[in-house]
């Protein structure tokens, strides 16, 4: 994959990746279908997770938040909070329940946050935030960059949303550059989780998680992309940190 910034979109909009018409007819359709896809998913999505980071998951959250500058005392919202998982990881670290809000447009989702945690949970998406400004000390997004419309609204709201001074991390998978590693990902991925989640649940919705997952892991615009759409938005002192060949942390200040 080329590491040039996409030249084909409109410069008021950045999308993460092309449309992936092999899920669904038209860019229109995209919100639809991503929010019926995790409310499908939502049961099974703490497994796949753990399946996909060799049940490392909940320890490398809890560090990345951290690393990033969390700390009890702070208002923290999380965006695209699926399950709950990043909040899970930032109770942990000692923030008050009081001042943790998630977001998420999957009701199933939200559904199974809810059961894990005493939080704020909201419905909405993350270019479109259903919070006041300057409203938080840190956001968090954990594996959903490659999930929105356009990476350009993102950050303006998480900009919006943030006080001064206050942190951003994202986590994300990014495509691997060695063809080996990409090999093996993809076997990992569509083959080896569905099958198994199909063994452990009866259940179809595991492998088309997965085949969108491994899609849009693959189109999606090169880390450089990322960063420089962070930083015309305003953010400062940002950056990406690796940890092995696919898990990127970017983080800013406001």
């Amino acid at each position: 994959m080329s590491e040039q910034p996409r030249t084909d979109l409109p410069a008021s909009s950045l999308a993460p990746h092309r449309p992936l018409s092999e899920f669904y007819p038209a860019p229109a359709a995209r919100q639809r279908f991503v929010s019926e896809l995790f409310d499908e998913a939502a049961p099974d999505y703490d497994w796949v997770s753990g399946m996909m980071s060799f049940w490392s998951d909940r320890f490398y959250r809890r560090d990345a938040l951290r690393r990033a500058g969390l700390q009890s005392g702070m208002q923290v919202l999380d965006v695209a909070s699926g399950t709950g998982l990043m909040i899970k990881a930032a109770l942990e670290l000692g923030v008050n329940p009081a001042q943790v809000t998630g977001v998420d447009p999957s009701r199933g989702m939200l559904a199974k946050n809810r059961e894990r945690n005493p939080v704020t949970l909201l419905e909405g998406r993350g270019e479109h935030l259903p919070c006041a400004d300057a409203t938080f000390d840190f956001v968090s997004m954990g594996y959903a960059l490659r999930h929105v419309e356009d990476l350009r609204k993102l950050f303006n709201e998480f900009r919006r949303v943030l006080r001064p001074d206050g942190r951003v991390l994202i986590l994300e998978i990014t495509r691997p550059s060695s063809g080996l590693a990409m090999q093996l990902m993809r076997f990992y991925m569509q083959k080896l989780i569905p099958r198994l989640g199909w063994l452990r649940r009866r259940n179809r919705s595991t492998a088309r998680l997965m085949q969108y997952y491994w899609a849009t892991i693959e189109e999606c615009v090169p880390p450089p992309v990322i960063l420089s759409a962070l930083e015309a938005s305003g953010f400062k002192e940002v950056k990406r940190t690796t940890t092995g060949a696919v898990l990127s942390e970017y983080t800013a200040r406001r």
